[in-house]
């Protein structure tokens, strides 16, 4: 009899039945075995080859060391390979267009100011680029007002000029090798507005004292308001004056004269009847703002309102025209405006109006007539100008 193991208990009816299993799969075995054999052997090679760019997971890791890395995983750091792969993800993907959310209405706005804040990229002369933003180019001069809206009426330049200048030169004999100003020849005619720029030194000062006679043209014919002023005797040069006013840029004012007294002295000079005083003062001061400080002194007034005073004494004869030597040059930009619309106004009627500035701003909002000088001569005049780059360094 067999010994029977102590520990294990004989199962007769599956050691039959596995038997039986056995046998046939022991047969089936014996015809797939060839077959087996070459198939695994390519499944083999074909997972050799795909080994190499992957790394084998093992299905509980110990610990983040014990993960293994095979072929190129092996030199390239984890966070480098997740970062890549978070790059080629997101490139993949498509980015959706920002879009107003109803219930979140500060998405919308966060999106619209991103928008307006994108940055444009512009070419300078130099050659290199300079960055701008949307903000920089919404910037508006305090000028702009004075921009013309629409196409501007154009001067009908027939008759007589007000100003007819032919190949003039002035030299100074302090300076007899640098012509203060040389071979200029130009017309102004009533109802213009002209802009003189240059830097300083480019003769816009001896221009405006040949109109009102303070010096004469070395060479060259001068013609004011039909008048050749080369040869004008000197009696006749106050009844010539009378048809110009002067607005200069330190307003010479008499300061022992109330603000009434200043603008009633030019017509007095002039004889005017008292009647006419009383009259054409009051109002003149009503149009430049200063009716309410008729009784006060030049020391108790404001730079713009010691200004606006003297375009008042200027402008009450009503001359035909108007010089003004840098009117706004000792004045803030708001003041400066006050006095630029108060020129405009003038011009408006009727006067002829010259002005020297220096002020960028001005002359590129108000698109004038713009003549241009550099050392004595004049390099351009151009209609609706703008004052250019002359005197920047």
């Amino acid at each position: 009899m067999a010994k029977i193991d102590a520990g294990r208990l004989p199962n007769i009816a599956g050691d039959e039945e596995g038997g039986a299993q056995a046998s046939s799969t022991g047969s089936r075995g014996a015809h797939t075995a060839k077959g087996a054999k070459s198939t695994k052997a390519s499944r083999k090679s074909a997972h050799t080859k795909k080994k190499a760019h992957t790394f084998s997971k093992s299905s509980k890791p110990k610990n983040s060391e014990e993960v293994a890395f095979q072929g190129f995983d092996a030199v390239v750091p984890q966070t480098a390979k997740t970062t890549a792969a978070s790059h080629t993800l997101a490139d993949a993907m498509p980015v959706p267009p920002p879009v107003a959310n109803p219930a979140n209405p500060a998405l919308h706005t966060a999106n619209s100011a991103a928008a307006t804040r994108e940055k444009l990229t512009t070419s300078i002369p130099n050659g290199t680029q300079q960055t701008q933003t949307q903000d920089a180019e919404t910037y508006q001069s305090v000028f702009s007002s004075l921009a013309p809206k629409g196409p501007q009426k154009k001067v009908q330049r027939t008759g007589t000029p007000t100003i007819s200048m032919r190949n003039v030169t002035v030299v100074y004999p302090a300076r007899p090798n640098e012509p203060a100003l040389e071979d200029v020849s130009l017309d102004v005619y009533p109802g213009e507005f002209v802009f003189l720029v240059g830097h300083s030194g480019s003769g816009k000062s001896t221009f405006l004292k040949l109109l009102t006679r303070e010096i004469i043209a070395t060479d060259g014919h001068v013609m004011v308001a039909g008048q050749e002023l080369g040869r004008m005797r000197n009696w006749k040069v106050p009844y010539l004056r009378r048809q110009i006013g002067c607005v200069f840029q330190d307003f010479k004012l008499l300061p022992d004269k109330t603000t009434y007294e200043n603008v009633a002295f030019s017509l007095e000079c002039i004889g005017k009847p008292r009647s006419v005083v009383r009259t054409q003062v009051p109002e003149v001061l009503r149009l430049v703002g200063l009716a309410e400080k008729t009784d006060m002194y030049p020391d108790q007034l404001s730079g713009g309102e010691q200004q606006r005073v003297s375009v008042a004494r200027a402008m009450v004869n009503r001359p035909p025209l108007l010089v003004c030597d840098e009117p706004t040059g000792n004045l803030d930009p708001a003041i400066s405006l006050g006095i630029m619309k108060l020129l405009e106004r003038i011009n408006r009627t009727g006067t002829t109006v010259v002005m020297a500035t220096h002020d960028r701003e001005m002359v590129d909002s108000m698109k004038k007539r713009v003549i241009a000088l550099e050392a004595g001569h004049i390099i351009r005049d151009q209609e609706e100008g703008g004052y250019g780059y002359y005197g920047a360094l």
